[in-house]
């Protein structure tokens, strides 16, 4: 008995706090892909806290400030339809995935990319506020969903990497 309650304590720790790492506000690196040229650009950020693994491309998370007005975003920076963030350990208390989908889906928040393939098949999503609150997640995107399910990748989308095939 003792043991299993031993393992179950290292699961529930493994899962939830072993493989984060928080991202200094120096390290940071918050981009939105631009409507003119496709490319992923430097945005003005502030009060920036992230947490990240290398266990999993999808388990970063990011929570900050934005001065630029949500017009003015919506105007330069592509925006992503069908965002959906996905759920940050209860810890890291300034990400609520359900909230942020809830707004996103009933407009109070618009989805941007902020980068897309940060990793092969995963794009970065940043979720904006009118009052500038900005949350950023993982999320695959279309090729990645393919490739990720052992099919060749589509028309349109990057080769995959060797580790994928």
């Amino acid at each position: 008995m003792l043991t299993a309650l031993i393992a179950g304590i290292a699961l529930y720790y493994l899962q939830v706090y072993a493989y984060y790492d928080e991202i200094a506000p120096a390290d940071a690196n918050v981009q939105m892909v631009s409507l003119t040229g496709g490319d992923a650009e430097l945005v003005a950020f502030d009060n920036f806290q992230a947490i990240d693994s290398n266990s999993s491309p999808l388990r970063y998370r990011a929570c900050y400030d934005m001065p630029a007005s949500l017009a003015m975003l919506t105007e330069t920076y592509q925006i992503v339809d069908g965002a959906e963030p996905r759920v940050a350990p209860g810890w890291f208390d300034c990400f609520d995935a359900e909230q942020i989908g809830a707004d996103l889906q009933s407009g109070i928040a618009v989805g941007f990319l902020g980068q897309k393939d940060v990793k092969y098949g995963i794009d970065r999503i940043v979720a904006v506020y009118p009052d500038g609150r900005a949350y950023a997640w993982h999320q695959i995107n279309a090729c990645g969903e393919v490739v990720f399910d052992g099919n060749p990748a589509p028309e349109g989308c990057p080769p995959p990497p060797e580790s994928t095939r």
